[in-house]
């Protein structure tokens, strides 16, 4: 079977209707640690997107949440979260989606996010641009912090770091038109590539979280960068900024700052 985006983009949408086929249910759920959940339906999810994988492309290695690490061709690797956005999924708080993104020895090639709630597919190829439901997206054009609404992430988890991710979002929300934490990295920068949000930065980020987002934000046009400028954005921990052109240098330099 070939491997091509509208492949990537059915596996996503089947994967999604396992977790709209779920939602508002009532869940089993195990904690991975005191706030770090996981539902049956995440790893219903995985298990699907792992059996497709493994099907058609059993060469390929895998990177996913909750089924870990499938060895393989390290130039052809696949970054699966399932379900991104559990915690609110299983509070039926319809803010998640599954995202799905491809890797090869070019970097990022194919990435796929599907909200199943509002039924919005965001793909994207390298060098091909960046679509919602096949159409073409881009960034905003908001070129002042004063009037961008950015989003951002941190979690209970993160005990050492929250200290710095309460005074990060005070900063960023006086500086701002407003500042928004909703709970799903991978849908947050689907927003920014569809000029629905202007930025997002978030700390400690898994590389399942952000390696389709990355992709669809660049073919939107936008600007995905870890802060501190070092290294690649798939290695860990990685602390990421996404914005449109305009803002980045002003949400690195804010950022930095702390």
């Amino acid at each position: 079977m070939e491997l091509t985006l509208p492949l990537v983009e059915q596996w996503a949408r089947q994967a999604g209707e396992i977790l709209r086929t779920g939602f508002g249910k009532h869940h089993t759920i195990d904690y991975k640690s005191d706030y770090d959940l996981v539902t049956e339906i995440d790893r219903q999810s995985e298990d699907f997107l792992f059996s497709q994988i493994q099907q058609y492309f059993p060469t390929h290695s895998i990177t996913g949440e909750e089924n870990g690490e499938q060895s393989g061709n390290l130039d052809a690797r696949w970054y699966i979260d399932p379900v991104d956005g559990t915690t609110n999924y299983a509070h039926g708080f319809p803010y998640f989606c599954v995202s799905l993104a491809f890797v090869d020895e070019q970097g990022s090639r194919l990435g796929v996010i599907y909200d199943p709630i509002h039924d919005e597919c965001f793909s994207a190829e390298r060098d091909g641009g960046a679509f919602l439901n096949g159409v073409r997206i881009s960034v905003s054009s908001t070129n002042d912090m004063q009037q961008a609404l950015m989003v951002t992430g941190f979690s209970h988890n993160q005990a050492d770091m929250l200290e710095l991710n309460l005074r990060l979002f005070a900063k960023l929300n006086m500086a701002t038109q407003a500042m928004r934490r909703l709970g799903s990295a991978a849908l947050n920068m689907a927003h920014v590539a569809a000029g629905r949000l202007d930025g997002y930065y978030e700390l400690a980020v898994k590389p399942w979280d952000i390696a389709a987002g990355a992709l669809i934000v660049r073919e939107a046009g936008g600007m995905v960068s870890r802060v501190d400028g070092e290294g690649d954005l798939l290695t860990m921990p990685c602390n990421v900024a996404v914005t449109n052109p305009h803002l980045h240098d002003a949400l690195l330099a804010m950022v930095r700052e702390e």
